[in-house]
Parts: structure tokens; sequence; C-alpha cells
């Protein structure tokens, strides 16, 4: 019997003894990738010129493991809120996968060269900016009511719809309209460098999920045309060409996909 209970103590001695050993490890690396995301949100602050500390999330476990291979599974950069020149704020996102640290060393240097096996880069616009631009200052953007997700349109992996039949909602009050009124927009990307947002109103939109509102048939086509225009400068995080254009929520956003690249960090705002 007293041996048995020698026995017993052994065991819970070391199975408290592994359980400490385990929960320091995971400490410990919890408290890298901590440093570590302060680190890089500190960098991308300095050298992007932004007045505030992005968002930066090093994904994948266990950090330390990732951090001795010189490689990071993927990296997440989110500024909100960022000046900008045309609509006086939007919102820039990175998302790096398989990003080699050979030359950039673990918290990153601001100087290094990051290859990166894929990499997607996002510009959001909300609906209250992007409204004060368009001169439609209760401005509401909604996804196509139909979408789909095959190759004809529909969302993107990162929740994104199609770039056909958006429907915003507002009052063209420079239309010589004082009612809210609903219309279907379509949305492109042109200009040489593939910098300018082009939204077309191609119709008045009623029924259910809209103002249900009518318009009649001599302000049709001002109301159309105070739904349209183009939206200039729009660069994205890297100088990513854009693939992507649609809505997510109420905001409107520019995606760009792409494999194989090196970036620098300084290269997060390129406006």
């Amino acid at each position: 019997m007293g041996q048995n209970v020698q026995v017993r103590k052994l065991l819970i001695t070391l199975g408290a003894t592994l359980l400490a050993v385990a929960v320091g490890a995971l400490g410990a690396d919890f408290g890298a990738t901590i440093y570590a995301e302060y680190r890089l949100a500190r960098t991308v602050r300095t050298v992007a010129g932004l007045s505030f500390d992005p968002t930066g999330a090093i994904l994948g476990f266990p950090f330390i493991r990732q951090a001795m291979r010189h490689h990071y599974a993927e990296i997440e950069i989110k500024a909100n809120g960022v000046e900008h020149a045309v609509v006086g704020k939007a919102s820039l996102e990175a998302t790096m996968h398989d990003v080699d640290l050979t030359e950039a060393s673990w918290l990153i240097r601001p100087d290094a060269n990051l290859p990166v096996g894929k990499l997607e880069s996002r510009i959001i616009i909300d609906s209250a900016h992007l409204g004060r631009f368009m001169g439609i200052k209760d401005l509401m953007v909604e996804a196509p009511a139909k979408d789909t997700n095959d190759a004809t349109g529909g969302t993107t992996e990162s929740g994104i719809s199609g770039d056909k039949g958006l429907v915003f909602t507002g009052t063209p009050r420079k239309a010589d309209f004082d009612k809210p009124v609903s219309v279907t927009v379509d949305l492109s990307v042109t200009g040489a460098d593939q910098t300018t947002l082009v939204f077309t109103a191609t119709g008045v939109a009623t029924g259910a999920g809209t103002a249900d509102q009518g318009v009649p048939e001599d302000k049709k086509a001002a109301v159309l045309t105070a739904f349209s225009g183009t939206l200039p400068g729009q660069k994205l995080p890297f100088g990513v060409r854009p693939t992507t254009e649609g809505a997510r929520g109420s905001d409107i956003i520019i995606e760009g996909i792409t494999e194989g690249v090196t970036i620098r960090l300084d290269g997060f705002k390129q406006s």
C-alpha cells in the first residue's frame, strides 16, 4: 500500500512538472508573438508614414519555431482610417502568405526584402466617405441582391461581392431629387496604372431591400448621373494591381492578389 502511494505521488509530481513546462513554453511563445507583432506595427507605422500603429498579426503556431526557421506562414497588416487625399480616409489591408525572413530577421527589419509566396492587398472605402465624395451624404452601399460563388462572379475568399449590380441608396440632391432612391451600380477599375475606380449607375431599383422609390422619366438621367463617377488615386498596398472590386457590408473594396513577389514594409502605404 505504501509503495503505491509513493508511486502515485511521483506521478502527480511528474505530471505537475510537465504541465508547468508546457504552460511555460506556451507563455514564452505567446509573449514572443506579442513582442514581434508590436515591433511589426511600430515599424510599419514609421516606414509607411502613418500617424498611428496599424494592427499587425503573425499567424501560425508555434511562433518560435517559425521564427527559428526564418519563415512565417502568414502575416496580416491592417490600418483603419488612413488619411487619403481623395476621399478623406480609407482603410488599408495586406495579407502575406509564406513569408521568407532570410534577409529580415524574425522582427522584420524596415529596409529588408521580404519574398512572399502570395500577397493579398486591399483598399477599403466606407459608404460615408464615398458619399461625401459623391455629394450624397446619406449614401449606403449593399452587395448585389443575388450573388454567386462560381467563376461568373460573386464573392471572393475575402468576402467581396461581384462588381455588377451593387445597390447604392441615398438622396441625390444635386439631381434636384430630395427623396432617398436606390440604384444599381457596376464597378470597374481603369487608368494606365489601374488606380481609378469607376462606378456606373445602370438603373433605378425598387422593391424589398431598397428605398422603393420610383423616379420620373424626366429626372432619371440626372439621378443616374448623380450615382456615377470616377474615384482616382486608389493605390493598393505594395502597389499590387487590382483583380477584384466589389462590396463587403457597406464598404467598397478594391482587392489585388498576386504570387511570388518581393516587397518591403515601406510599400504598405502608396499615397
